[in-house]
């Protein structure tokens, strides 16, 4: 058994079990990848792969424990290699990073900043998408960290940091009947509402809220981006509810906002991590720069804390 062979076995899998396209992903031929895994095969005693012909249809059971261990012993692999790496340019690479535009709209750009000034010889990579989609990125070791309220906790191979809490705010013009109140959930129903889609900045908060009152909010928009949403509100479409974090009176003029976390509770934002990853000095200086209550020695036992599975 080599780690060229695990290679072939995780390619495999993550390449839809298309030989071609794995073995184009690792520069190798087709031939010498099919070979390879008939050799591991062989070796364990075990059929990896669920076969129809010449055809991969998927793996068998213990193809999958095979699998999962390979993914652990090659992540092991890169780790060895990137420590080597981290103290040849122990402030230089690149760092990528997944979150939700709230996040980068609104929280980074200070974390960043900061950041830049300390690594200036790092590549800083922020992608932005939905919170499954940012999650799946991490899982797929696409990026280092994902950065959402709606991170999972129960996910085995992620490790979930909790960062800070926020709220939602209410946002009408300034001369709407609501501005300066005490919101209620009776009031707010009284009026069309706009605030984020469902799997966004804690809007199921939102909608328990109104269900456990017995009132059916009427929400004639729904929108990813709180920028959309003030701006509607702004044009009198209805009454906005956003993350309190993304209003700021000196730059949203015309608007005011009234604090709505009694009526909605507090949402945690949260970075996630791989359980297995190799966090370089650079990346856990980002943790810590956007969790500081978050110092190495507890980072690390989180990191190497015991599998749920396990």
């Amino acid at each position: 058994m080599n780690l060229q062979q695990l290679r072939f076995v995780r390619e495999t899998a993550n390449h839809g079990f298309s030989l071609t396209r794995a073995a184009q992903a690792i520069g190798t031929s087709q031939p010498a990848l099919s070979r390879g895994i008939l050799e591991l095969e062989a070796e364990l005693g075990v059929d990896i792969f669920v076969r129809h012909g010449k055809r991969i249809l998927g793996l068998t059971e213990p193809g999958k424990a095979v699998l999962a261990r390979a993914e652990r012993v090659l992540a092991e692999v890169a780790g060895i290699e990137q420590v080597t790496a981290d103290f040849r340019a122990r402030d230089a690479g690149e760092l990528r990073v997944a979150t939700t535009h709230a996040q980068a709209r609104y929280v980074l750009p200070a974390v960043v900043g900061e950041f830049r000034r300390r690594y200036p010889a790092v590549r800083l990579t922020l992608l932005q998408g939905s919170p499954k989609q940012i999650t799946a990125l991490v899982l797929a070791r696409e990026v280092d960290f994902a950065i959402a309220t709606e991170v999972p906790d129960d996910v085995d191979e992620l490790v979930s940091i909790p960062s800070y809490d926020w709220e939602h705010a209410v946002i009408v013009p300034t001369k709407h009947p609501l501005a300066g109140q005490v919101p209620t959930l009776q009031a707010l129903v009284k009026y069309p509402l706009i605030t984020y889609v469902e799997e966004f900045a804690g809007r199921r908060r939102i909608d328990r809220a109104f269900a456990e009152a017995g009132l059916k909010p009427d929400i004639v928009l729904a929108a990813i981006d709180a920028d959309v949403i003030k701006t509607y509100v702004g044009v009198g479409l209805g009454v906005g509810i956003v993350a309190d974090l993304a209003f700021d009176a000196a730059r949203d003029k015309g608007l005011v906002a009234m604090p709505a976390g009694a009526l909605f509770g507090a949402n945690r934002v949260k970075l996630a991590v791989r359980r297995d990853a190799f966090l370089r000095g650079f990346a856990l200086s980002f943790i810590e720069l956007f969790a500081p209550e978050v110092d190495p020695r507890t980072l690390e036992r989180l990191m190497r804390g015991p599998s749920r599975k396990e």
